[in-house]
């Protein structure tokens, strides 16, 4: 089962993509998204290997309900189905495995090894734009990390080549701060133009002092061995399935 995982990092931990699983069709093959309509028994299976590439079989997964915002959760136990909506979680505790799910979005995983806390965000760009690294960060900080020594790896995404925008979405991220010109490119028109998704999360964990910080660089939309929610809207495809950013403390 083929995965990235970040060079800084101690932490047990992997970017999976979408081969190693045992959906079929359009979830083709390490499917994780219970969110998808994919049969709930290969989502499932598909989840315990990746537990198990983690070195726990038996560790529960957790997920939540992503909503595009700003909300971190602490997690100290297994929440099974019941998934919170939120968009990043942070634990001290060994043993849970915290997992991020995307299909273009930027999944980022965070650790202060040194202090035994690990996090996980979803951030897409609302979710990017609202806060959701900074809440990440600042709820870490509760549990005893300090942001310079926590860790940051970002994972496959889609990259600016890809993710064409219009003119008015480029105004939303201006208006914020006009410094996120820069994370604009010309597009094929006046109307349009290219984001940086990536480069703006990374930006974003610049601003807050984090003390290292790893990007993948792989693009979600031209990998086919990624899911990505734009390439299947562009061939008009009726679902995708979610590959998973996954992260445990052990013990």
């Amino acid at each position: 089962m083929r995965h990235d995982v970040c060079p800084d990092f101690v932490t047990r931990h992997g970017f999976f993509g979408r081969t190693g699983g045992v959906s079929s069709g359009l979830y083709q093959s390490l499917n994780c998204g219970p969110g998808s309509a994919d049969a709930p028994d290969k989502v499932a299976a598909n989840r315990s290997r990746v537990a198990a590439a983690l070195g726990r079989k038996d560790a529960a997964l957790l997920s939540l309900y992503q909503i595009h915002g700003n909300t971190a959760l602490h997690a100290a136990a297994d929440w099974g189905d019941n998934r919170p909506e939120a968009d990043a979680m942070v634990t001290n505790t060994p043993g849970l495995i915290l997992g991020i799910l995307t299909a273009d979005c930027t999944p980022v995983l965070f650790e202060d090894a040194e202090a035994g806390v690990i996090g996980g965000a979803h951030a897409g760009w609302q979710g990017a734009l609202k806060g959701i690294t900074d809440s990440t960060i600042a709820l870490m900080e509760t549990h005893g990390a300090r942001r310079d020594r926590i860790s940051a790896a970002i994972g496959p995404t889609i990259q600016q080549a890809s993710y064409q925008v219009g003119a008015d979405f480029r105004d939303r991220f201006v208006a914020d701060a006009r410094e996120n010109e820069r994370f604009f490119a010309p597009g094929k028109d006046v109307a349009h133009c290219q984001f940086d998704l990536p480069g703006y999360v990374e930006a974003r964990l610049q601003a807050a002092g984090i003390g290292k910080i790893w990007n993948a660089g792989t693009d979600t939309y031209s990998s086919e061995e990624h899911f990505s929610y734009r390439r299947t809207t562009h061939r008009r495809e009726p679902d995708y399935g979610r590959q998973l950013s996954a992260i445990m403390l052990p013990g």
